[in-house]
C-alpha cells in the first residue's frame, strides 16, 4: 500500500464527465460510468466524483447515476454535490458511497457535518475548500463553485470545519485548477499544518512531481488530481489512465498493512 494516497477526482454535470480550468470552461470528456471501468483495471484504490452541477440547480444527488457507480466501482469512492440533508447522506452510505463530500452546505448549514459526523464517523464526512486569492494576496473562502465569497480564512474555515467533525478535507486552489501548473504550496503548507486531520491537495497537477511537492514540501496527506488522469498530450486528447504502480511507489514509497 501507498504511503500517500493518489486519487482521481472527476467533475460530473448532469450524467456526463467534464473538466475545465478555473472552475469555468467545462467541457464533455466521457462517460462516467466507462471511467470507473477503466480506473478499475488500472487498480486505482480511491476516487472521487464531484456534481458540479447539483448545486447551481438547486438539486440533490443523483441517486441513480451514483447506483450505477457504486455497482461497477470496485475501489471506494467519494461523492460531493448537492448534499443538503441527512437523509441524502444516509442514502449515499447506503448507496455503496465509502465518503460523503461537502462543500456549499458545510458554510450555509455548518451543523450539518457535526450531526453528519456523529451518525456516519468523522472519518467518512469530508469538506472540500475551494480558495481564491484576493487582489491584495490573500486567501478566501468561496462556496457555490466557486462564485459565492465566504470573507473566511482558508486556515480559519479549516480549522471550523475539523471541530464541528469533519474527518478529512479537500483543498483546492481555483486560481490553479486545470492548469496543470501545480499546486498552491504555500496554501496548502498553511492549512495542513493548522489542522490534525488528512489534507488532500487539489488543483494545479501537472504530473507526478507536483504530486511529491504537494506532500513533501506542502504537507499534503494525499494528493488528487483531474487533468492528469484524464488527458494526455499538449492537445489533451481524452485519455483515461493512471500511472503505474511502480512508478507511485518510486515516489511515495509503501507501508506496511499494519502502519
Amino acid at each position: 500500500m501507498l504511503k500517500t494516497r493518489v486519487i482521481p477526482t472527476l467533475l460530473l454535470r448532469d450524467k456526463g464527465l467534464v473538466k475545465g480550468e478555473n472552475f469555468k470552461k467545462h467541457s464533455y470528456i466521457g462517460d462516467p460510468i466507462n471511467a470507473v471501468k477503466i480506473f478499475n483495471e488500472k487498480e486505482v484504490d480511491e476516487i472521487v466524483f464531484l456534481d458540479i452541477s447539483a448545486t447551481p440547480n438547486r438539486r440533490g444527488p443523483n441517486f441513480d447515476l451514483i447506483s450505477d457507480i457504486a455497482s461497477e466501482a470496485f475501489m471506494p469512492f467519494g461523492y460531493g454535490g448537492g448534499v443538503t440533508s441527512v437523509d441524502q447522506i444516509e442514502k449515499l452510505f447506503n448507496l455503496g458511497v465509502e465518503k460523503v463530500i461537502m462543500n456549499t452546505s458545510a458554510h450555509s448549514n455548518p451543523e450539518l457535518i457535526r450531526e453528519a459526523s456523529r451518525i456516519a464517523g468523522a472519518q467518512s464526512i469530508v469538506v472540500s475548500i475551494d480558495v481564491r486569492k484576493t487582489l491584495l494576496g490573500n486567501y478566501e473562502v468561496y462556496t457555490e463553485n466557486g462564485t459565492l465569497r465566504t470573507k473566511s480564512s482558508p486556515v480559519d474555515y479549516a480549522k471550523r470545519m475539523e471541530e464541528l467533525g469533519a474527518g478529512e478535507l479537500i483543498l483546492c486552489s481555483i486560481a490553479n485548477e486545470g492548469t496543470g501548473k501545480g499546486y498552491d504550496l504555500k496554501l496548502l503548507e498553511s492549512v495542513c499544518s493548522a489542522v490534525d486531520v488528512p489534507v488532500v491537495a487539489l488543483g494545479g497537477c501537472g504530473d507526478l512531481q507536483d504530486m511529491k511537492n504537494a506532500v513533501e514540501l506542502g504537507s499534503a496527506s494525499a494528493v488528487a488530481a483531474g487533468n492528469l488522469f484524464v488527458f494526455h498530450g499538449k492537445l489533451k486528447a481524452v485519455l483515461i489512465t493512471y500511472p503505474k504502480y511502480s512508478e507511485l511507489v518510486e515516489i511515495f514509497g509503501t507501508k506496511s498493512g499494519n502502519a
